[in-house]
């Protein structure tokens, strides 16, 4: 990923953010006849002092379905790195926002944006056990705070099981983990108050872009 520092997010904290509150990544790996592509919803598990059995950098865990052959490739393929995009805020950014353009009109479109890639070693589960939680896990990420919860248990227990016949599990240990937070930091104080005024001005779905434009370019207190 091209990364100029002024956009480089290095902040293990953050980047596990972005990832747990954008869980559908992109999970890409290499085939016989080229890259292979898919979205699926991650779960992250970070390290920590009560679980040691968790890398430096985290893992990943998520589920394929069976008959998805990209799980195939993988299971044949079990040293080849894979690469796994998780995509945050995103707006695209008129000129029109810059006092720049009023001054000199030296200035062009651009887009923000904040995305976290991760690379790492995947390990193909098809212990029912390990798919059983994985899904408990997934269900209850999602779940946990609406007022009346959905559970794997919910569902009959011989249809759960067919279910979990249909999927194949995935265990990804990060050995790299990088982000770029292209949120306007540089543009000067002006460009990246307009950038935000404008943002909010349009519309309800750049909130997250506004936040990152104010946060990152030093315009909390504004």
């Amino acid at each position: 990923m091209y990364q100029p520092p002024h956009f480089q997010e290095t902040r293990q904290d953050v980047l596990h953010g972005l990832i747990r509150a954008h869980p559908l990544g992109l999970l890409v790996s290499n085939g016989a006849e080229g890259p292979v592509a898919n979205a699926i919803p991650f779960l992250l598990d970070a390290p920590s002092l009560l679980n040691e059995e968790v890398p430096p950098n985290g893992r990943l865990r998520a589920h394929l379905a069976r008959a998805n052959p990209q799980w195939r490739l993988l299971a044949d393929n079990p040293l080849s790195p894979v690469l796994v995009v998780f995509q945050g805020a995103d707006a695209y950014v008129t000129p029109s926002w810059y006092k720049t353009k009023r001054e000199t009109g030296k200035v062009v479109p651009t887009w923000n944006y904040a995305i976290v890639q991760v690379r790492g070693i995947v390990t193909v589960v098809e212990d029912q056990d390990w798919l059983a939680e994985q899904i408990s896990d997934l269900t209850m990420s999602q779940e946990g705070n609406r007022a009346t919860p959905w559970a794997v248990t919910d569902a009959p227990a011989p249809f759960i099981q067919s279910q979990i016949k249909g999927i194949v599990g995935l265990e990804i240990e990060i050995t790299e983990i990088s982000g770029k937070w292209k949120v306007s930091q540089n543009r000067p104080a002006a460009d990246r108050i307009g950038v935000a005024e404008g943002l909010e001005s349009e519309a309800a779905s750049s909130a997250d872009m506004v936040r990152l434009v104010r946060s990152y370019g030093g315009l909390d207190s504004k």
